[in-house]
């Protein structure tokens, strides 16, 4: 028959048809999104293609963009926003590194042989690096300030990766593997401040999400680059990316706050008017940050005085409350069980490509996230993303369990638990992963952001260590559909806490945040 000549004669192109079918799907999807919000949103362009080559070749033209001269200023926030988070990208490369290689790593393509248990603990090893930079991070940003903090990583994240190209044994791999996870780890407090520090209120949240975004992205070009390149080729290619992000850095401008923490006003207006450009009027931005600062200072107490504070307290309860239900809610379990769960479905992709689609539906779930985070506010995309994220994990552990007791039947809904991990990783993407960190970045006091958010994100990576090494022996005592609804009741309860307990941070500046938090306004 006609349409049988046609079908692909092996596998690998059949899997390049699928992809090819998705890409096209996912395009005409993105563009009828756009053709939706166009009318109701000034700055959007008006197709995915023309939001690509106007905001990143053209993002300089003014009159291309459609933008008043009013809004031109939020250029340079824009550019340094994502200027920042080119080291979040980097996090992504290492967090997906392993996802892609470890089958050749331990069939000997490093010329080495590693085994499946070896394989996990560079994992492991990734998480408490990160988890043991963070607290040093907090204290080295607010005494050589963000900017050359970002620097002083890269040259560690050049060696990890060299490191891991060189490598004659394992014992090479688990110290490369840790040196990244510090100096990747480090971002997860760089970024978010430095972002919400030089950000005006109305855009603080669609830049706070950046760090989100290009740690998505950065997992996604390791699962695209690891799909078609070998272990050696593809570490290479991460070699390069600390080498651009230390150039971005390096023409980065400093945070205002830092200079105005440090009573350093001239190059504090200086870097304020490198951000909101040359012809802004910088003198609100700036009293605004000096009023901010003043606040603090004029009540000078010892680090652990303030954090003891009442507002200081509750940013932590909130802080580290949400930073648990993000990794309680059991994402990295997901990442690592998706592969398997395409493969029970039957969907004929391998599990290179289907980890790619995983890695690309995390991508534009995060990308919405941007135009949604500063219109619909944290608390109500929290909500949303915790509550179906809980649905979802009910779901799969309701599969699961059939499965176990009845797998002809399981195998007749072979497509439900593929609908629940997509839904899951596109919720998670839409608030759980990036509200928290910009949560942390928008509800510390200037006097006690490095080391309050320095612990906040320590205690991320130490939860994401507990269930990263505590899902194994846990599906294996109570089983693998009622572990999944024990991270159904983690999502569902931070739904309950976000609604009783965080209050709304969007379009408040730094004082109005603290106030609440105080309890002296309403929320």
């Amino acid at each position: 028959m006609l349409y049988e000549s046609l079908l692909p004669e092996n596998v690998l192109d059949m899997n390049l048809l699928y992809m090819s079918l998705l890409c096209n799907e996912l395009s005409l999807a993105l563009r009828q999104a756009f053709k939706y919000w166009r009318p109701h949103v000034q700055m959007l362009p008006n197709s995915p293609a023309e939001f690509v080559f106007i905001y990143v070749l053209r993002g300089l033209d003014i009159n291309s963009l459609g933008m008043s001269s009013a809004s031109s200023h939020l250029i340079p926030q824009y550019f340094a926003g994502l200027s920042s988070a080119t080291g979040s990208f980097i996090l992504g490369t290492v967090i997906g590194w392993t996802a892609q290689t470890e089958h050749g790593i331990m069939d000997g393509e490093l010329g080495y042989k590693v085994s499946e248990r070896e394989i996990a603990w560079l994992a492991t090893l990734f998480t408490l690096g990160a988890a043991s930079v963070c607290i040093p991070t907090g204290f080295i940003i607010d005494v050589i300030g963000r900017k050359f903090t970002m620097l002083l990583c890269v040259p560690f994240l050049l060696l990890g990766w060299l490191l891991i190209a060189f490598s004659v044994n394992t014992i090479m791999l688990y110290i490369a593997r840790f040196i990244l996870g510090m100096s990747g780890g480090a971002f997860c407090i760089i970024a978010p401040v430095y972002t919400t520090e030089i950000a005006q209120t109305q855009i603080r949240g669609i830049l706070g999400c950046f760090f989100q975004l290009l740690i998505t992205m950065g997992i996604l070009y390791s699962y695209v680059i690891g799909a078609v390149c070998t272990v050696l080729v593809m570490t290479l290619t991460c070699i390069v990316l600390p080498i651009i992000s230390g150039i971005l850095f390096l023409i980065l401008p400093e945070s205002p706050f830092f200079y105005v923490m440090k009573d350093k006003p001239e190059k504090a207006k200086s870097a304020l008017q490198r951000l909101r450009g040359k012809d802004y009027d910088i003198t609100e931005d700036y009293e605004e940050i000096k009023t901010n600062v003043a606040e603090v200072k004029e009540n000078p107490v010892a680090l652990w005085k303030g954090m003891k504070r009442t507002a200081s307290l509750r940013a932590f309860a909130l802080s580290i409350l949400l930073m648990m239900f993000q990794q309680f809610s059991g994402i990295n379990v997901m990442m690592f069980y998706a592969t398997d769960v395409f493969l029970l479905a039957k969907t004929g992709l391998e599990p290179k490509i289907s980890t790619i689609v995983v890695g690309l539906v995390q991508v534009i779930a995060t990308f919405v996230a941007l135009f949604l985070i500063d219109r619909s506010g944290r608390r109500t995309l929290l909500m949303i993303s915790s509550f179906v994220m809980s649905l979802s994990t009910m779901g799969l552990g309701v599969y699961f369990f059939i499965m176990d007791r009845d797998s002809e039947t399981a195998l007749s809904i072979c497509w439900f638990p593929v609908l629940c991990c997509c839904l899951f990783i596109m919720m998670y993407s839409l608030g759980m992963g990036a509200i928290p960190w910009l949560i942390m970045a928008e509800t510390f006091a200037e006097d006690i952001k490095g080391p309050a958010t320095a612990i906040s994100a320590t205690t991320n990576w130490l939860f994401a260590f507990v269930i990263t090494n505590a899902y194994g022996p846990l599906k294996n005592v109570i089983g693998t559909g009622q572990t999944f609804w024990i991270f159904s009741g983690f999502t569902l309860t931070c739904t309950i806490f976000v609604f009783f307990f965080l209050p709304e941070t969007r379009h408040k500046t730094f004082a109005e945040v603290q106030a609440a938090l105080e309890g002296k306004q309403n929320e």
